[in-house]
């Protein structure tokens, strides 16, 4: 079904972030090159901050409250507590998605999205691609730092 192809899709890149994450110099953490603006610290908040909310706080009723803002103004936190961000991103996406049968993803998300409503499983597949596409820029920024 595709919540566990997602959810282990999902829980294979949170392992890929957190290799590439714990391959970023630690003062290269924050640094952001050129006109790319955002750090890998910023972008590993992001995609946390994001499946936490979608994921978690949306589908999961986990009572997560998001700061997208603070994801991007963010610095200097501790690699340590990113990777923890990462481990409960982790377990969230784990707990929300392990249950959901076929007619809950075929269920209107809670959110429009761009403009129109969309199945639960359409976003889950959403989520993944926004996923992947930040993950790509992590790992090209870590390789020219």
């Amino acid at each position: 079904m595709i919540n566990e192809i997602v959810s282990e899709l999902l829980q294979n890149e949170l392992q890929k972030l957190e290799e590439e994450i714990k391959l970023v110099p630690d003062d290269a953490l924050w640094k952001s090159s050129g006109a790319i603006k955002n750090s890998c610290g910023n972008l590993c908040l992001h995609l946390c901050g994001n499946l936490q909310h979608y994921v978690g706080a949306e589908l999961g009723k986990s009572g997560y409250v998001r700061t997208r803002d603070a994801e991007f103004s963010s610095r200097d936190i501790p690699k340590e507590k990113l990777l923890g961000e990462i481990k409960k991103t982790k377990e969230i996406v784990s707990k929300t998605l392990s249950p959901f049968k076929k007619e809950d993803l075929d269920k209107i998300y809670p959110q429009n999205f761009i403009g129109k409503e969309v199945t639960t499983e359409y976003f889950l597949v959403h989520l993944l691609t926004h996923f992947d596409y930040h993950l790509g820029q992590i790992n090209y920024l870590r390789r020219m730092m």
